[in-house]
């Protein structure tokens, strides 16, 4: 982890800034000069390492013409309708739009062959987490991205989110949103207080966390008074093995990727590992469903857009990257989604709007509340080995 990732050093540039005081704004504008865009670059940065884009390929995408179709692949509940209507009426293209990732890892197994035999399986784009942009990257799955056709994202990318580790000068990735690992449960039958609320025995069978390794042993290890951003393997596996236990008791209902957002509706879930866009969304349709950023800190990653390997359509698919990095488009998806934007200019188009926008934490988060995100530590191979079968052995107990 660099020096950014810790916590002194990110409480000594914060008291500075507080001196001149600095906006928020004025600190995601200042490229490499504030607490906030540093811990931000120490937090993404954290999934990479120095190895860079070894594998990928250094032929950028060659420009051609706005096809006619564009197959897109994402998350659920992570795009306005609008927007694709939007992209629609300004470039005659169709998007399809498939809401087929439900974890990392899951869909990655689902494309990993296709890949190897350099076929997209139809998809032109689709977005993952940033410790998996670095691996789609090594595995040369990815196509290099032009620059001279992402205008808008040259522009507007919030400046430290420019150069991680995991994608230096981002060759090979947009940032989509940035989203935030925390509590989602239903109020009308759990108050929780922290995150050890999740191994509370009156919850027993009631409690989900997530297939994605980095956020559940993450906020375990946090509710363990452990830093994931700095502590050693030996502590992230003995979070893993509180894991264990609770599963074998029987406290955890089910592990599962982005699915959980059916089982809180339904009220088999009370209290899940979540990510706080989805709480939002559900609450819309269920207000006793909410978010809680856990005292003990919270885990913060981007999700990235990527063009893999074969994509039909992948000049189209640059368009989308950029057409997302207007300020306006980007303001009607951060209001559908509740997501933290990466895009410069969203706050002063919504604000216009609604002044209250500019309290919502989770689209514009506060110094103060950023102070307590944490990202996951840069794993050797072997320690990510080690740890991901540890995981996976939980997962299928």
């Amino acid at each position: 982890m660099n020096d950014f990732n810790d916590r002194r050093e990110i409480e000594r540039l914060i008291e500075e800034l507080e001196a001149v005081s600095m906006s928020r704004r004025g600190l995601l504008r200042g490229a490499g000069a504030g607490a906030l865009g540093m811990s931000l670059a120490g937090f993404l940065a954290a999934c990479g390492d120095n190895n860079g884009s070894k594998g990928a390929s250094s032929k950028v995408i060659p420009k051609g013409q706005i096809a006619d179709r564009l197959n897109f692949s994402n998350w659920p509940y992570y795009m306005d309708p609008q927007v694709l209507k939007d992209f629609q009426r300004k470039y005659g293209t169709k998007v399809k739009y498939t809401e087929e990732i439900n974890s990392n890892n899951e869909f990655f197994g689902k494309v990993r062959q296709q890949l190897d035999r350099g076929s997209s399986g139809g998809r032109d784009l689709f977005v993952v987490t940033d410790w998996m942009v670095e691996r789609m990257i090594k595995l040369g799955y990815v196509q290099k991205l032009d620059k001279a056709a992402l205008p808008n994202v040259t522009k507007n990318l919030v400046p430290s989110l420019k150069n991680p580790r995991f994608d230096p000068d981002r060759n090979y990735s947009v940032p989509w949103e940035l989203f935030m690992t925390g509590l989602v449960y239903r109020k009308d039958k759990v108050q929780p207080k922290n995150i050890n609320d999740i191994f509370d025995p009156k919850l027993k069978g009631k409690v989900t966390m997530l297939t994605e390794m980095r956020d559940s042993v993450g906020l375990t290890m946090l509710g363990m008074g452990k830093d994931p951003s700095k502590d050693d393997l030996d502590t992230a596996l003995a979070a893993v093995d509180k894991i264990d236990k609770a599963n074998r008791d029987g406290q955890i209902r089910r592990f599962t990727g982005n699915d959980y957002i059916k089982d809180l509706p339904k009220g088999d879930t009370y209290l899940a590992f979540g990510w706080s866009g989805d709480a939002t969304s559900l609450k819309k349709d269920n207000p006793n469903i909410d978010f809680l950023f856990p005292p003990e800190g919270f885990m913060l990653w981007s999700d990235n857009m990527q063009i893999p390997v074969g994509a039909p359509h992948a000049y189209t698919a640059e368009a989308m990257m950029d057409f997302v990095y207007d300020p306006k488009i980007q303001a009607k998806l951060a209001l559908y989604t509740h997501y933290f934007t990466p895009v410069l200019g969203v706050k002063e188009v919504l604000v216009k709007k609604d002044p209250e926008l500019a309290n919502n934490q989770y689209i514009f988060p506060s110094e103060k509340l950023l102070e307590n995100a944490h990202g996951f530590r840069n794993l050797e191979p072997e320690e990510e080995r080690t740890l991901d079968s540890r995981f996976e052995q939980v997962l299928g107990a």
